[in-house]
C-alpha cells in the first residue's frame, strides 16, 4: 500500500508565492509509486482546503482550486476532517513546504503534535527558534560561534541613526526578525532611507533586527538527518543586485548565479560543513535545514541565518546543494519521510502517564 503524503503549502505568510513553487517541487520528487500526495492548500486567510494539482501552477492559492474546506482534528490520528462533517480518509504523514509566519514558526508543527500526525522537518522548539533572527544569534553568540554584531528594534520604537551608526557602521541592513525570502529587507546607507525602511519593515513584524553589513562571499550549506545529521556541499549566492533581495531570488532571472560547489578551500569547505552542523544541533532541529554564512578575505566565517524550512523550487539551493552531494530530489524526499517516522515512532514510545 502506498504512503500517502498530504503536502501542505500556501499559507498565511509574504512567502505563500514561493510555498507553492516548493509544493510543485516536492510533488514531482515524489515517487508515485511508493507515494500517494495530497494537496493540502492553505488561503491567505488560513483556511485549509483539500485541492488538485492544478492549485500548483497558480501565483496564489484560492478557493476557486479547492472548495472542500478541512482541518486535522486532535484524536483523529491523520484522519481528514471536512467542515462540513464528513470524514475523509487518513494521511501517513505531513509534507510542510509553509515557509515564514504561521508554518516555519512553530504553529503548524504544534497543530500537527496535537494531531498526532508525522510530520517533515524542525519540531515546535526548531522551529520557533530558527524562525526568529534575534533569538537564533543570541543563542548562537553564547555557544561562541560568530554571528553578525546587531541590534533590535521593537513595538515601532526608532533607535537614533547616530546611535546604530556608531555601533554597526554604515552601510548596515534592516530585517523583520521572522520573515524569510528577503521580505522587508533594506541596505541602509544614509539616515534619509533609514526611517522609512524601518517602518516598512514594521509593516512585516513587531520585532526588526538591525544588523552590521559583512563583506565576504554569501555562502549557505543544507543540512539532512535526525540524530547523526549530514552536512551537503557548500554552495555561493553571487548576487547581480544591491544584495540578495526577493527580487533578486526569485523575480529576476538573473538576479543572482550559484557557484555550486563554492570557491573555497578544502579548510574552509570543511569548516562551513562543521559549523552548519553545530548550528543546527544548538537550534533544536530536525531533519532539514539550511544555514546561511558570511565567509571573510581572512577566512573568518560569520553565520547570518538558518531556514528551517527553506525553499525547494527548482532554483533553490537546499535541493540544489544536495543534488551535487549526490543526492537527488527523489532521494531527499525518501529520506526526509523516513525522518519524519523515526522521529514520530520516539516520541510515540515516552510514556504519557506517570508509574511510580
Amino acid at each position: 500500500m502506498k504512503t500517502r503524503v498530504a503536502i501542505l503549502f500556501g499559507g498565511r505568510s509574504t512567502e505563500h508565492e514561493v510555498s507553492i513553487q516548493s509544493a510543485h517541487f516536492i510533488f514531482h520528487a515524489l515517487d508515485k509509486k511508493k507515494y500517494s500526495p495530497v494537496l493540502v492548500g492553505i488561503d491567505k486567510k488560513g483556511v485549509w482546503y483539500l485541492t488538485k494539482p492544478s492549485a500548483l501552477t497558480q501565483k496564489v492559492f484560492v478557493e476557486k482550486i479547492g472548495d472542500k474546506k478541512i482541518m486535522f482534528p486532535p484524536g483523529f490520528d491523520g484522519r481528514i476532517k471536512f467542515l462540513d462533517g464528513k470524514n475523509g480518509s487518513n494521511v501517513d504523514v505531513i509534507f510542510p513546504v509553509l515557509h515564514g509566519s504561521f508554518g516555519e514558526d512553530g504553529t503548524v508543527q504544534g497543530l500537527l503534535e496535537l494531531a498526532n500526525i508525522p510530520y517533515v522537518g524542525a519540531g515546535v522548539l526548531g522551529s520557533s527558534l530558527g524562525m526568529d533572527k534575534e533569538v537564533t544569534k543570541r543563542l548562537l553568540h553564547e555557544a561562541k560561534i560568530s554571528v553578525t554584531k546587531y541590534l533590535v528594534c521593537r513595538n515601532k520604537k526608532i533607535i537614533s541613526f547616530q546611535k546604530v551608526k556608531s555601533l554597526l557602521g554604515v552601510p548596515f541592513f534592516l530585517k523583520p526578525s521572522h520573515t524569510g525570502s528577503s521580505v522587508g529587507i533594506h541596505k541602509i546607507k544614509n539616515q534619509k532611507e533609514y526611517k522609512t525602511s524601518l517602518l516598512d519593515a514594521y509593516r512585516y513584524d513587531t520585532k526588526v533586527v538591525l544588523e552590521e553589513f559583512v563583506e565576504g562571499q554569501e555562502i549557505e550549506c543544507s543540512v539532512l538527518g535526525g540524530g547523526k545529521p549530514i552536512a551537503s556541499v557548500p554552495g555561493e549566492v553571487i548576487t547581480h543586485h544591491d544584495f540578495y533581495s526577493y527580487e533578486a531570488k526569485y523575480l529576476d532571472a538573473r538576479g543572482a548565479s550559484l557557484n555550486i560547489p563554492a570557491h573555497l578551500s578544502s579548510a574552509l569547505k570543511k569548516k562551513v560543513q562543521m559549523l552548519a552542523l553545530r548550528v543546527f544541533e544548538i537550534l533544536e532541529c530536525e531533519g532539514l535545514a539550511r544555514v546561511d554564512f558570511f565567509v571573510k578575505k581572512n577566512g573568518r566565517v560569520v553565520v547570518n541565518e538558518i531556514n528551517t524550512i527553506p525553499g525547494f523550487t527548482a532554483i533553490s539551493m537546499y535541493p540544489k546543494l544536495w543534488e551535487a552531494s549526490g543526492v537527488s530530489g527523489k532521494e531527499l524526499a525518501d529520506r526526509l519521510i523516513d525522518l519524519a517516522f523515526e522521529r514520530y515512532k520516539k516520541r510515540k514510545s515516552l510514556l504519557v502517564s506517570y508509574h511510580v
